[in-house]
């Protein structure tokens, strides 16, 4: 089989393809041929030597969607559609940047869907995420007020569609003006240009927002916590910035009085499978439109890496085999 091995942290340029021998599962793993898989942020921290823990080499890949070729088991038929995700894909086990992958039966959904691979391969993370973040840590109400910050991602554009359909109103944030119609286009009620001081904007236009998604990470979070209204929650979900950590962190000087601040983390969390399958229901009844900005081939990696790293936004990446 061919698969993407990473050596040494670094460039795209160190993410090598080469052929391995195809595994065979064991008790409480399946082994899976791999149809597509969607790129994440995190993966590029992972290349480039961000994520402790990790030891090379390495098959990078937190999320993938393909067919059961063995299962030990027998719990799961051949040639049953199945989604992955998280649970150490990528980094304490070999991932998903491979025709084949043998991944522990925990991490493992099964659904049944007619779409195409490349959308189906756009959705087990970033469904993951967006529903966890919005329903268990934010835990939305229609009629609320959310705003997204980082709106451009794949994860907030497919946030403001599912908040929209339950009926919240929804600001997104972009640094670039060319992508205000996008994100109108996408579902927000209103987009506001992300430069840095959200809560001075808020206030001077004198709006309520009960909870903020905040997908840029550490570099914005104090703002954002000062953009939301007292009794609000936060929710720190993205690293879009690839900052891990906050120095000389002071919760007192930090967080505002009454203000909650959570996080979601898909790695600590996941959502039942049922949920997985409501929601590609929802796509084929054309209710949910997830957006894919480029699609790749297995053997441009390198060029899927690079053009993530260009921060073009818009949607998802996707690789398929």
């Amino acid at each position: 089989m061919k698969a993407v091995v990473l050596y040494r942290a670094g460039g795209p340029e160190n993410l090598r393809l080469e052929d391995r021998k195809i595994p065979s599962a064991s008790q409480g793993k399946v082994l899976i041929k791999i149809k597509s898989f969607g790129l994440n942020r995190s993966e590029v921290m992972t290349r480039k030597g961000y994520s402790e823990g990790v030891h090379f080499p390495r098959v990078l890949g937190i999320e993938c969607v393909g067919e059961i070729v063995e299962d030990p088991s027998d719990e799961f038929r051949k040639g049953q559609k199945v989604a992955a995700f998280m649970g150490g894909m990528g980094r304490d086990f070999d991932g998903s940047y491979a025709e084949y992958a043998v991944l522990p039966k925990t991490v493992i959904s099964s659904f049944e869907s007619s779409l195409p691979w490349d959308v189906l391969g756009a959705l087990p993370e970033m469904f993951q995420t967006v529903y966890g973040s919005l329903f268990s840590a934010l835990t939305i109400k229609r009629g609320e007020t959310l705003l997204i910050r980082g709106g451009t991602s794949s994860v907030g554009m497919l946030a403001a569609q599912l908040a929209k359909s339950k009926g919240l109103k929804v600001i997104s944030t972009t640094r670039n003006d060319d992508k205000v119609s996008l994100l109108m286009e996408n579902g927000a009620d209103e987009v506001l240009i992300d430069d840095g001081n959200l809560s001075k904007q808020i206030s001077e236009q004198d709006l309520k927002v009960d909870k903020i998604l905040e997908l840029v990470g550490t570099s914005t979070l104090k703002d954002s916590l000062s953009s939301v209204a007292r009794g609000g929650i936060v929710c720190m979900t993205g690293m879009l910035s690839e900052q891990w950590s906050i120095k000389e962190f002071e919760p007192m000087d930090y967080i505002p009085a009454a203000t909650f601040l959570t996080v979601y983390d898909s790695g600590q969390m996941r959502v039942d499978g049922k949920y997985f399958q409501e929601f590609i229901n929802e796509i084929e009844n054309g209710n949910i439109h997830p957006k894919i900005k480029k699609v790749f081939k297995l053997e441009e990696i390198s060029e899927a890496h690079s053009f993530m790293e260009s921060n073009s936004g818009g949607g998802k990446i996707v690789v398929v085999l």
